[in-house]
């Protein structure tokens, strides 16, 4: 029951979110809800290369024979998430005309480019059985602090917002993270919370959502 369950969410997640970034492009009015559905595309094909392979070990119960593939997914997923939250800092800019930034703007695409570069030196791993767990640490680091820019920067700019789609993206963004963390941490001791990664998969939609909502939202003004 569990291995249909799990496959089954992950090609509904995987159809959905490619289906809702197409839906975004096609309805978008600006360059800010285009790059959202462009965004949500990339998401959800990003993951297609590490879920793919998982469906097909799980269906088949051999992982052994899927090990590469899963690896080189489990890469490619690495850096296309952390472009994902690139396009999201510049959704963020451009949506609230922040553009005297360039600090920021450093900061931010230092700290992307050092996790892409983690995430593809040979000490990771990937295409083994066992994972480096040191460098798991190292290459989320920078992903992490990323990741908190991201959410205090939508926080702080919609909090006097109610009225704003995107007033909950910071509290989605730190419900993926808050789901995220101990997997990378613990999950090499304690596997069941491998299963963390499912509702950290349902926060990426509820952002997807959020730029689909306001997508419409604008469509029809």
């Amino acid at each position: 029951m569990g291995i249909i369950f799990e496959s089954l969410f992950d090609i509904i997640y995987l159809i959905g979110v490619i289906i809702i970034g197409i839906s975004i492009i096609k309805n978008a009015k600006d360059f800010e809800h285009k790059l959202f559905g462009i965004m949500a595309i990339i998401l959800g094909c990003g993951d297609a290369f590490h879920l793919v392979p998982r469906i097909i070990s799980i269906i088949t119960n051999d992982f052994a024979s899927h090990t590469v593939s899963l690896g080189i997914g489990q890469m490619i997923t690495s850096v296309t998430m952390t472009i994902f939250y690139l396009i999201l800092f510049n959704i963020f800019k451009i949506r609230y005309k922040k553009e005297n930034t360039k600090t920021l703007d450093i900061i931010v695409y230092v700290l992307a480019s050092l996790r892409i570069i983690l995430s593809l030196l040979p000490q990771n791993q990937w295409t083994a059985i066992e994972k480096s767990y040191t460098w798991g640490i190292y290459r989320n680091i920078p992903f992490a602090i990323l990741g908190i820019i991201i959410i205090v920067l939508f926080i702080n700019e919609t909090k006097h917002k109610k009225e704003d789609t995107y007033s909950k993206m910071g509290i989605a963004i730190i419900l993926s993270f808050a789901f995220y963390i101990p997997v990378v941490l613990l999950s090499s001791v304690y596997p069941l919370i491998g299963v963390l990664m499912m509702p950290k998969t349902l926060a990426y939609v509820w952002i997807v959502y959020l730029g689909y909502v306001d997508t419409k939202k604008i469509s029809k003004q």
